[in-house]
């Protein structure tokens, strides 16, 4: 990545942000599309050591002028931005398609016009849905079981077209459940610690559910891996660490490494559509091992450990008394 200029969309999110400082660390020309507000924020990227390194372009993928003008002489497009909440996704439908697809071809059409050298696209664990058989691989067929799932789903595929069709090198990126600083509440793990700092119970959804959990730094290195790998154009790669645990088992280890005895309590307002639910995420990284030489690094009590040490002085960000959709 060194030398190389590089435009990360979604750079104002919790993987987007720690993925721009990883790139400007390696050495690399890295932009920041950031969407537009009339406040003129760029999200984490604001409060980042490395701020003064990053160029940030205001726009909106849904705009193709915008990004056009954010990626013109990139060499490596890497395009994070999505809607991501799935129970906003039962409210709000369209928005994802407008985001999630219509984002993703305008990405993929300025990038042919372009000739970028390498998209990732950023794909989901949740496309696949409840799977019929462990552990999962790319080859596992696609189940749209959320208007999230089914967007990102038209979006992997969208990549893959302009793979076959216009032979844009495109790699589509599936991590599964990355975790770490910054992520919103919309996720288990941040709304399991800010509850335990601050609230007398614990209060989450389905609590037998199964994900596997990959730590941020993990996930960032699996994304430069594949930008550099010369065999990936046109595949998908998994990032996955191969072992999965239960919600249930995410809040007795946050617990623990607070020394707090709390409840943990089943609310159904926090459970999805029966038919929506998924029951169990866990990946095989073989195939990103072998062809990126990825390996994960963290273990889950690790990172998690890591994410409680961060969340204690920027718990002022989390509302942990309200249900974050």
């Amino acid at each position: 990545m060194k030398n190389k200029t590089v435009l990360v969309t979604g750079a104002a999110g919790f993987i987007g942000s720690h993925l721009t400082e990883h790139l400007v660390k390696l050495g690399a020309k890295t932009r920041a599309l950031v969407r537009y507000s009339s406040t003129g924020t760029a999200g984490w990227l604001d409060q980042s050591p490395v701020r003064n390194d990053i160029e940030v372009c205001l726009g909106d993928v849904r705009d193709p002028d915008s990004l056009q003008k954010a990626m013109k002489g990139a060499d490596v497009v890497f395009h994070l931005a999505a809607l991501i909440g799935i129970p906003y996704s039962y409210e709000a439908p369209l928005s994802y398609v407008r985001t999630n697809v219509e984002g993703t071809l305008n990405v993929l059409q300025a990038a042919r016009e372009l000739g970028v050298s390498r998209v990732i696209q950023t794909s989901t664990s949740e496309v696949y849905g409840n799977a019929p058989e462990f552990p999962i691989t790319e080859l596992t067929p696609l189940r749209g079981q959320s208007p999230y799932s089914a967007s990102k789903i038209s979006s992997d595929q969208l990549a893959y077209s302009y793979f076959c069709s216009f032979k844009l090198p495109v790699v589509i990126l599936r991590p599964f459940n990355t975790y770490g600083p910054r992520q919103s509440a919309r996720a288990v793990i941040p709304t399991i610690i800010s509850q335990a700092l601050t609230q007398n119970e614990i209060r989450l959804g389905n609590l037998t559910a199964t994900r596997d959990l990959t730590y941020v730094s993990d996930t960032c290195d699996g994304f430069v891996k594949a930008a550099e790998s010369a065999s990936a154009p046109g595949e998908v790669i998994q990032l996955g660490t191969g072992r999965d645990v239960s919600v249930a088992f995410l809040a007795e280890t946050v617990l623990k490494i607070l020394g707090k005895k709390l409840p943990v309590v089943c609310s159904e307002d926090r459970v999805r559509p029966e038919a929506s639910e998924i029951d169990r995420l866990l990946s095989s990284p073989e195939k990103a091992n072998a062809m990126l030489g990825w390996k994960p690094t963290i273990a889950i009590e690790e990172g998690l450990a890591k994410v409680v040490e961060w969340m204690r002085p920027n718990i002022g960000a989390y509302r942990a008394d309200k249900y974050v959709v």
